[in-house]
This record gives C-alpha cells, structure tokens and sequence, in this order.
C-alpha cells in the first residue's frame, strides 16, 4: 500500500476524530510506553494514557512529580507485515500485462510466449500473498486528583490488508497462450481474459470519551480504584477487489466500497493495589461493553467478494504489577479471543514488560508478548511471539516515548509527545 494512500485514510480518521463471515475491529490503541512495554499497562497506565487502557488508572498511585497533570498531543504508533511484497508483485504483473497488450504479437510471436510464461508464474507465485498496515494515532489529557479523576481521549485505529488471489483458469489459459500459434497470440487480450485479483480489506475504529475514576482507601489498608469511560464509536469498513489488470490501491476508500456505523459505548476498570507499601497492583478492564457490529459493502461479487463483518465486541484483560522508585514488572493475559481480520491470526496476548527508571529523566523498556490463539491454519499472516523495546525522556515535565516492535512477520514503531506533573 502506497504512503500516499496510507497517509491519506490516517487524515480522515483525525478528521472524524451473500454470506457472512467474522472481520475484527484493528487491535487496541497502545500509547508508546505501552507499545515499548509489550502491550502492557492495564495495571501500569500513566494518568493521561488511562482513557484508552483502563479508567481506573487515572486514580491510581503515581509518582509525586507526575500526579497532577498528564497530556499526550499526540501518540502515533505503526506496524507493517509484507513478508512477499504483494502490492509490488501486482504492479510488475500489471506491466507485464502492458507489455504483452502493447506487442505486436504476429511479428513477435516467441517474446508473446515467453511474456505470458513469466506472467503465470508471477500469478502463482503471488496467490494467497499478503501484506498488512496497522496504524494508530490519539490525543488524551488527565487530571488525576484525590477524590474524583477525570480525563479525555480520543483515538483512530486502521487496519489493512491486501490479499492477492489466482483465478485456476488463468494458469490454464496462460499455459496454453505459452505454446499458442500466431492467431490465438494476436486476438489474447489479457485485460478482459485475466481473472486473477488483488483484494483489499480494511477497518477503522474511532473513538472520542471521557474517563471518570475515583479511589477508595479499604479497610485493610490497601487501595481500590474504579473507573469508568463514556465514549463516541465509529466503525467503518473498507472491501476493494479488482482484477489484477485494473487494480488501483488509491481507489479503496471510494465510497462505493466504505460502509460506516456509530454509537455509543463505555469501558469499565479497576485496579487493586496491595502490599505493604501498595507496591503490588492488580486489575483489570472490559473494553467495550455494548456489543456493535457492522457489515461491509460488498460491491463486487462478481469478483468473489463476500460480505464481512466489522466485530467490536467486550474483551476482557487481566494484569498484575510490581512497582518501585526505579522499576515496573508487569504481566497481562487477554480472558477473551479476537477474531481475526481478513487473513491472519485470531489474538489472545499473553504479554510481560518491564520499565527502568533513571531518577525520572529517563526509561528503558522492553516486553514480549505470546499469541496464544496462533495457529498452523491461519491462511495470512502469522502472529505468534512479538518482542518489543523502547526508551522514555522526561526532563522537567516533558516526555518524549518511543517504542519498537519485530517479529518474524512484522516490525513497528511508536512515537508520542506529551507532559506530565
């Protein structure tokens, strides 16, 4: 997928700030401490990044330099899987087919041959082939206080997926073509002949919300915090399949092929801390409350395009910390299975981070999360073990995270500015 292209649809989530098969919303926001820390922070969360890990976070103990005031403006995170470079691989068929149209095939009958050779094998060679881009941006502010928490979020999250697809007569067409007399050479005409296609497959989720936390003081002496987010949600889907001749990536998000759904939804958190000195923490969060669903367009099923469907539904995760002066040991398990978004695995995380501090002006982070829904049939990309890493600046009330994520199928990078005091 082009940058241009990418560019282009993250402008339009800031902006807006037949059968039936399951397509899952993108992951989760991640902010890029949490990013560098493996997915982690439900139970670890900064004030500002509670809204879109877990509300209950922003009444939660926090150093006394950052318990005021948190802000993130903004939070960019991307991720990107293309193991056979599949949007390349249509573009050197597409003019391989150019250059077959254009030849004067009676006069140059052996090149004709050897063209249409090369083209069957660069269709077999890209059937089932995928690539995908995740991407995530968002904006928060805190105020964290004694009795009542409240803050501010607003998120967008894409995912996008190319997939490209052999149609079984075109390899038996082109084989022929490869021994073909003159006359059946002359009158091929491979844009209307050829049914191989390329699909796209992609899904956005916005949100905007406010997050409403308070803390209460147990009688044992340890600290519950509960906390709550209202929020806006709009889903939209994006389905684009073309013949591999006529494919155009720039053409997806046309609005022949988008189909849009809004509505309102809450998340519901707690945090549990515990310890002598509360330094233990245990919580967890139910995002998305209120199940939504929302199909996609479909337009053309001549084409083999099926209708899908868009599946914001609760998912429930679990976590437990140790914190000090200087460090945060965190794990996390997923209680509920995403389905998978067009050709790859379904996720259930299984995550652990930790996080070194440096007398507050600095961090260093790392994490690695285990899929435990991967599998061998996943027909896409595989997401099985993830390892993660990332740095924190934070001289006098000024932050600056980055984060970095790689895999055997994928590699990612986050960046986030903000402040906290």
């Amino acid at each position: 997928m082009t940058v241009n292209h990418l560019t282009k649809l993250s402008i339009a989530i800031g902006l807006s700030v037949a059968t039936t098969t399951a397509m899952a919303s993108p992951q989760q926001f991640m902010s890029s401490r949490s990013f560098a820390m493996g997915g982690t922070g439900i139970a670890v969360a900064h004030p500002a990044a509670a809204g879109a890990t877990n509300p209950a976070m922003l009444a939660a103990d926090n150093h006394e330099w950052s318990d005021d005031f948190g802000l993130i403006l903004p939070s960019v995170n991307a991720r990107f899987a293309d193991e056979e470079e599949t949007v390349d691989q249509i573009d050197d068929i597409k003019d391989n087919i150019d250059r077959f149209q254009e030849l004067n095939r009676s006069s140059n009958p052996d090149e004709a041959r050897r063209i249409a050779g090369d083209i069957r094998r660069q269709l077999n060679d890209f059937d089932r082939d995928t690539v995908r881009v995740d991407a995530g941006l968002a904006i928060a502010a805190a105020i964290p206080t004694e009795e009542y928490s409240v803050g501010f979020f607003s998120t967008g999250n894409l995912r996008a997926t190319v997939r490209g697809e052999l149609d079984e007569q075109d390899d038996a067409f082109l084989q022929e073509l490869e021994n073909a007399d003159e006359l059946t050479l002359a009158t091929a005409d491979l844009d209307r002949d050829l049914q191989s296609r390329g699909s796209i497959l992609a899904s956005a989720v916005i949100e905007v919300g406010v997050s409403l936390a308070r803390a209460f003081e147990l009688s044992d002496g340890n600290a519950l915090q509960i906390g709550f987010s209202p929020k806006y949600v709009q889903l939209r889907t994006f389905q684009y399949t073309e013949r591999v001749s006529g494919f155009e990536d720039d053409d997806f998000d046309s609005d022949e092929f988008e189909t849009t759904k809004s509505g309102l939804n809450f998340d519901l958190g707690m945090v549990y801390g515990f310890g002598e000195n509360k330094e233990w923490s245990a919580g967890a969060v139910v995002k998305n409350v209120i199940p939504m669903d929302l199909e996609s367009a479909a337009s053309r099923p001549e084409l083999g395009e099926e209708k899908r469907k868009l599946k914001l539904h609760p998912m429930v995760t679990a976590s437990i910390a140790h914190k000090g002066d200087f460090h945060v040991l965190t794990a996390e398990l997923d209680l509920t299975e995403k389905e998978a978004f067009g050709y790859e695995d379904d996720t259930q995380w299984l995550a652990l981070g930790a996080e070194f501090d440096a007398f507050r002006y600095a961090q260093l982070r790392a994490g690695v999360r285990q899929n435990l829904a991967s599998n061998d049939d996943n027909d896409g990309i595989e997401e099985e073990t993830q390892f993660t890493a990332g740095i924190g600046l934070s001289p006098f009330g000024a932050r600056l995270d980055i984060g970095a994520l790689f895999s055997d199928a994928e590699v990612g990078a986050a960046i986030e500015l903000g402040a906290a005091f």
